[in-house]
């Protein structure tokens, strides 16, 4: 079983990266919160988690923490909680907002993120309320540039979630014209965007 991947980033999405090392690729999803921290790196420790859909199908997690594989391999736990899901969660809100809304059972944060609803929501605090350590959340670090480029990542991400371009277009102009959210944080743009999917 592989814990961790260290390497030189060959390719990297918002919600996937190829790290190289030993002249193999190792492709891994990751997170919006993984991202952010990624992207001025060239070189990069990432910790890894394997997950099989199928016998013969297992999907690799890279984390740029251990809390945050943590907080996934607890979260996946649940039942009707995929990967997917997980890391869905994972992009919405930050490995210390998700331990702390089901520390203080906040099944509202919850249920707003995408995919997650309020039956999922509350079988998540119930099974893992007081398992995820004494985070109470916070506000994660973001990326600043410009205008296009973090539009332009938003819509990647999105798309890389598994959501249609033109929805992903569409929910990202909202966030931005109706809601008023900044483009200069790509983080916060594409959270806001994932609400109006």
């Amino acid at each position: 079983m592989i814990d961790f991947i260290k390497g030189k980033i060959a390719e990297k999405t918002p919600a996937f990266v190829v790290l190289e090392t030993g002249n193999i690729g190792y492709a891994l999803n990751i997170s919006l919160n993984t991202y952010t921290k990624l992207v001025d790196l060239i070189e990069c420790k990432l910790y890894v988690e394997q997950v099989f859909v199928r016998d013969d199908n297992p999907k690799h997690y890279g984390f740029f923490d251990m809390d945050e594989r943590d907080i996934f391999r607890k979260v996946i736990s649940v039942s009707g909680v995929g990967g997917s899901s997980a890391m869905l969660m994972l992009s919405s809100l930050s490995a210390a907002e998700i331990a702390g809304a089901v520390n203080t059972a906040n099944v509202a944060l919850l249920k707003s993120i995408k995919g997650i609803g309020e039956k999922t929501a509350q079988r998540i605090v119930v099974d893992l309320k007081g398992k995820l350590g004494k985070h109470e959340g916070g506000i994660s670090q973001i990326l600043t540039t410009s205008y296009n480029k973090n539009r332009d990542e938003a819509l990647l991400a999105l798309v890389a979630l598994g959501f249609a371009r033109n929805m992903a277009e569409k929910a990202i102009e909202k966030a931005i014209k109706q809601q008023g959210v900044s483009t200069d944080t790509i983080e916060i743009l594409i959270k806001a965007a994932l609400k109006n999917l």
